[in-house]
């Protein structure tokens, strides 16, 4: 099967990468910049007739969630039309697209986990224009799957785990916030499930039955402080350095741009349309720890 996807670094561009070799049946393709750009329908087009893909994953996006409150053109260039002109180079490859989406698109105020039903109201410019690239791809594209995910983290890039363990190298205590509720997901695992999807879709008589919006997210829900001390704890449990978390507002950490105070997705859909479960939060957090440590200590 050929599969194409969008963004060569990004976290799940990345994941995605590393699980394809462990199936020797996946040709992978990867659209780097600049010569594939989301700015530009007419590269990627070009891209996807050279590669003639099975199907296409888009995990490429502008994701700087407080800088987009400054700059909605460039959120709205990527996250929308560049979505969309995906989603129709697939549509003209004769190829079902995977489109990552994010938990932004809820406002947080219900009291239990996201269904994939529930009202969107995204609270800031980057849920907007997510939720825009949502639409734009169900209308270029019949064959879709929208996977909204959340909280993700890897051994490598920009993520929540990484950054906890540098302060830890900087600071003798950190304060994190402890009332905005979210389900960690790991980029590898999220990688794993998409290519099951992936296959799923391809090879579906009925592509309607798989075509839709999905949750694709951790199973366990927590605050960012609860996080925060559970990376910690895997730390020290390897010989890194733990500190203390104190628990915090979020009106005592503003930022540009509101985050929902509930995001967690329900992953029953996944369960039961794709029977997909991802691993718990301690496993996967435990894989990353590990590999980051490694990579700390070096070859051995």
């Amino acid at each position: 099967m050929r599969i194409f996807v969008l963004g060569a670094e990004g976290q799940v561009a990345r994941s995605l990468r590393e699980a394809a070799t462990a199936e020797s049946d996946l040709v992978v393709g990867c659209g780097r910049r600049p010569e594939v750009d989301l700015l530009n329908a007419a590269s990627v087009e070009s891209a996807l007739e050279a590669f003639r893909p099975d199907v296409v994953i888009n995990p490429a996006a502008y994701t700087a969630v407080d800088r987009a409150e400054s700059e909605p053109e460039a959120a709205f260039a990527i996250n929308r039309d560049g979505a969309r002109a995906v989603a129709t180079a697939a549509a003209n490859a004769g190829a079902p697209i995977i489109h990552l989406s994010t938990d932004y698109v809820f406002d947080g105020r219900k009291d239990s986990a996201y269904v994939e039903t529930d009202a969107v109201a995204p609270q800031g410019i980057y849920g907007r224009s997510k939720l825009e690239g949502e639409l734009a791809v169900m209308a270029a594209n019949a064959d879709h799957i929208i996977a909204r995910t959340s909280w993700i983290y890897a051994p490598f890039g920009n993520n929540f785990v990484r950054t906890m363990l540098r302060l830890a190298g900087e600071r003798d205590r950190v304060r994190v916030v402890n009332d905005q509720l979210g389900c960690p997901t790991y980029a590898p695992d999220i990688a794993v499930a998409l290519l099951a999807m992936a296959r799923r879709i391809a090879n579906a008589e009925d592509r309607a039955r798989y075509s839709g919006v999905v949750h694709l997210a951790g199973p366990d829900a927590m605050t960012w402080c609860d996080f925060a001390r559970a990376i910690f704890s895997g730390a020290a449990s390897r010989g890194g350095k733990a500190v203390p978390v104190d628990p915090i507002s979020t009106a005592e950490y503003p930022t540009p741009a509101a985050r929902p105070a509930n995001s967690r997705l329900s992953t029953a859909k996944l369960a039961s349309v794709f029977d997909i479960h991802l691993p718990p939060m301690q496993r996967s957090l435990a894989d990353c720890l590990d590999r980051l440590m490694q990579s700390e200590r070096g070859p051995s």
